[in-house]
């Protein structure tokens, strides 16, 4: 085992095949498998003037722009719903009001007045459903919006440091 080793030692370029210069232009295995060999020099190698201050403060007007997204989101869901309930208590109180008015009466006018009351209400709940959507795609719509323009901020930020260099 020791003779190998000295063996493999003792191999020159020359008696492996290969020439000096044809070995350093391959890299070895221990480079292939770090990636990140070097890194820490090119980091360092970088010009960060401000930019770590830059990069923080980025970063916190990101937080806070997903914050009042998810702030106009939540409110917009805080106001589809309320609206959502205030359109079943309606409905409720309507067909208990038609309910308490029908009894005694002749079977045949309860009949058309339901057919009637059956009618009205799904139309008003069509028109319901349209309310609710509009009110869930304007508040998500709001939402975007404060995502979008802390996205073109960011694109703006970028394109101007990039001019600079």
């Amino acid at each position: 085992m020791a003779t190998a080793k000295k063996a493999a030692a003792t191999k020159t370029p020359s008696s492996s095949g290969g020439t000096a210069g044809a070995k350093q232009a391959m890299p070895n295995a221990a480079d292939m498998l770090n990636p990140l060999k070097g890194m820490a020099d090119r980091l360092q190698n970088l010009n960060m003037t401000g930019g770590a201050g830059k990069l923080l403060d980025s970063g916190r007007k990101d937080l806070q722009a997903l914050m009042e997204a998810n702030e106009k989101s939540y409110q917009g869901l805080q106001t589809v719903v309320q609206r959502q309930t205030e359109m079943i208590k309606h409905a409720i109180t309507e067909w208990q009001g038609a309910a308490k008015g029908m009894p005694g009466k002749d079977p045949k006018e309860n009949f058309a007045k339901l057919d009637e009351l059956g009618r009205q209400s799904f139309q008003r709940a069509i028109d319901d459903i349209k309310e609710l959507a509009n009110l869930a795609a304007k508040s998500q719509a709001d939402a975007f919006d404060v995502v979008r323009q802390r996205i073109q901020s960011n694109v703006d930020e970028v394109t101007k440091m990039l001019q600079r260099k």
